[in-house]
């Protein structure tokens, strides 16, 4: 996986370590075509192997992609059918490539709605590369930010009533241990193709410190060339967590 285009990295700034991407615009690229809203995601599939060759190339740690929200239910039975359908073949024809790649892959968001098979394939999936020591690939399938928070309170809440834990010492530390992907840094970058310009309840707690980067490209127009503008943009990018601007050059000295 050898990418002839650089990215130009400026003095004191440092590659996201976890990208996060709203893949917006696959219906909109069918219907520009006159084709079914299938098609789209079907396309799409070429768009999400790009980011991810573009993620291993330039050492991300971390790449999560928004697959399905627990809002896209509401969308027309047969392409919700569709969709399942392609997760499935997805899953059946690609982990294979994820492990040879060294790729770890997670899926996260409420799974008990898919059906056993599809559930029992995730697993599957997650358990033959859960060993890899690579790009952390995590999908989030029937997944909502306020449902992730809605769990966390919860399992919070049962080990209160079970006498584990007092309320007063929940603090951010302890809730952020619940919530998915606990286990990896915050998105630094968070990518969203289609024009559209909002979160659509992705990640609302992870990505409290987050920059957004918005593409007008549908999402199967999203390649690695796109990846990379979305990468130098972040590059420009002052972080300051509360700091002053001065503070931020201050330890860069340090």
């Amino acid at each position: 996986m050898a990418s002839d285009q650089q990215l130009t990295i400026p003095p004191g700034r440092d590659l996201p370590r976890h990208i996060a991407i709203i893949m917006d615009g696959n219906n909109r690229w069918a219907k520009a075509r006159k084709l079914p809203g299938l098609a789209g995601h079907k396309a799409g599939v070429d768009s999400v192997r790009a980011v991810i060759e573009c993620c291993v190339e330039q050492g991300v740690e971390a790449l999560t992609l928004f697959a399905f929200s627990s809002e896209n239910w509401k969308r027309p039975a047969l392409e919700v059918k569709g969709l399942m359908q392609l997760f499935m073949h997805a899953l059946e024809r690609e982990v294979r490539k994820l492990a040879r790649h060294n790729i770890r892959l997670r899926v996260i968001g409420d799974l008990s709605r898919f059906s056993p098979a599809l559930q029992a394939r995730i697993r599957e999936a997650e358990a033959s590369t859960a060993a890899n020591t690579g790009l952390a690939l995590n999908i989030a399938a029937n997944y909502g930010g306020r449902w992730d928070i809605v769990q966390a309170a919860q399992a919070l809440a049962r080990r209160c009533a079970d006498g584990d834990l007092d309320p007063a010492d929940i603090d951010e530390t302890l809730f952020n241990e619940q919530v998915s992907l606990a286990d990896l840094p915050p998105p630094d970058l968070c990518i969203r193709t289609g024009g559209e310009q909002r979160i659509s309840n992705f990640l609302i707690w992870q990505c409290a410190y987050t920059e957004f980067y918005f593409d007008d490209s549908f999402w199967p127009d999203f390649g690695k060339p796109e990846m990379l503008a979305a990468i130098q943009s972040f590059l420009t990018r002052e972080r300051r967590f509360g700091r002053t601007s001065e503070q931020v050059e201050a330890d860069k000295t340090c």
